[in-house]
């Protein structure tokens, strides 16, 4: 129920700020939507904990923050690399060890792989991340580094695992 809960206001809410309109009818229609979202959401038994995954909610604006700090220092590797001569690129492709143990926590890792300029997750197999990068040392630095850390602590904390 919470969820379910969670989702409606998290529709609404997205619903209202991308409108723009607040006259009874549209506001009539906007309600009407989001019912038929969740309605059709529920039928298809697609409001859980993976979709509205609140019990993250306390752990998720450290690791946010700290993963806007890294995209913002990778952004600048990256622009350094293209404006300087002599500081290129080594295209690199390996598959890494996934240390996280639900699917959430490797998702996680992989969507974080790629939202940090030059290096992209190509794929995610039950163990393994398969990465590109634009330099050797950035991929290698993925495989048990500050990254897969922090997500398992997240893991860990979230989900009270041990090791």
């Amino acid at each position: 129920m919470r969820h379910t809960l969670s989702m409606a206001l998290i529709l609404s809410a997205i619903w209202l700020l991308l409108s723009g309109h607040y006259s009874p009818l549209l506001l009539g229609f906007g309600a009407a939507s989001c019912a038929l979202v969740l309605f059709l959401a529920g039928r298809m038994a697609a409001i859980d904990h993976e979709t509205q995954p609140l019990h993250l909610l306390g752990v998720l604006p450290g690791y946010w923050l700290w993963l806007l700090r890294e995209i913002l220092r990778s952004n600048l590797d990256v622009v350094r690399r293209i404006l300087l001569p002599g500081t290129g690129i080594e295209p690199t492709l390996r598959r890494i060890p996934v240390d996280e143990k639900t699917e959430l926590g490797q998702t996680i890792f992989a969507n974080s792989i790629t939202l940090t300029p030059g290096t992209v997750s190509v794929g995610l197999t039950r163990g393994t991340v398969e990465v590109h990068g634009l330099v050797r040392d950035n991929v290698e630095r993925l495989a048990g580094g500050e990254m897969q850390r922090r997500v398992l602590a997240m893991e860990k904390r979230v989900t009270g695992r041990r090791g």
